[in-house]
């Protein structure tokens, strides 16, 4: 698919009342075709992966053109300054958990750059963090779980930032870890304890809903098992 045939396709499966109702999930009506994302891995699929058109794409600016764009590019031909530029980017929660889990996880900085955005104030950037977090202790079967160890100090301290987008990312994290295996589910329900003891409520709010999951009798016997 050429350029303009991605934006002719994306026009025709827009619908003008879907585009205003986006603005309740904080979504810029402006930018948005309100296309659903398996439209958008049909569209992708028939792309293939395309460094350059994902970067026409990108710029192109829309929710829909950026979510494709995460899901053709290369990850083998991302640099870090791509992945900097891209995550000033992130306006809306799906742009960034899309451009994680498609493309920033497979390439060979998500690990650093876990480090770096925790430390970040922009709230999409340091969400992307943790769903870099989250997204690797799903995918990343190879990582010891001394790897997912050294991120609970990071959890803890950012438990308390009470932005929505970020504290949902940083109790997504803590999950995510938590049922990777029986050791890490239980280191992370010790986290989620001394979480739980910080003065604070969204700290409080992340630890009652991960020890809730993380204690459950569906994990519990899923991890087991």
């Amino acid at each position: 698919m050429k350029y303009e045939e991605v934006i002719k396709e994306l026009e025709l499966l827009s619908n003008p009342e879907d585009v205003n109702g986006m603005s309740r999930f904080g979504i810029n009506p402006e930018k948005t075709y309100a296309v659903r994302i398996p439209q958008l891995r049909q569209i992708a699929k028939k792309i293939g992966k395309n460094h350059e058109m994902a970067h026409r794409l990108w710029d192109a600016g829309y929710r829909e053109t950026r979510i494709i764009a995460s899901i053709i590019e290369d990850p083998k031909l991302v640099t870090e300054k791509q992945m900097e530029e891209w995550v000033l980017d992130f306006e809306t929660w799906d742009i960034c958990d899309q451009c994680c889990m498609n493309l920033f996880r497979k390439t060979p900085f998500a690990y650093d750059k876990i480090y770096q955005w925790s430390q970040r104030d922009e709230e999409f950037v340091k969400r992307a963090s943790f769903t870099l977090i989250a997204t690797l202790a799903v995918h990343d079967k190879k990582a010891s779980d001394d790897t997912f160890e050294k991120f609970f100090p990071i959890i803890i301290r950012e438990s308390g930032d009470g932005r929505n987008f970020v504290k949902k990312a940083v109790n997504w994290a803590l999950r995510q870890i938590g049922k990777r295996n029986i050791q890490l589910n239980k280191k992370a329900i010790e986290t989620a304890e001394k979480i739980q003891k910080i003065d604070n409520k969204t700290a409080k709010w992340i630890a009652k809903d991960a020890l809730r999951e993380l204690t459950s009798d569906k994990i519990q016997k899923r991890i087991k098992g």
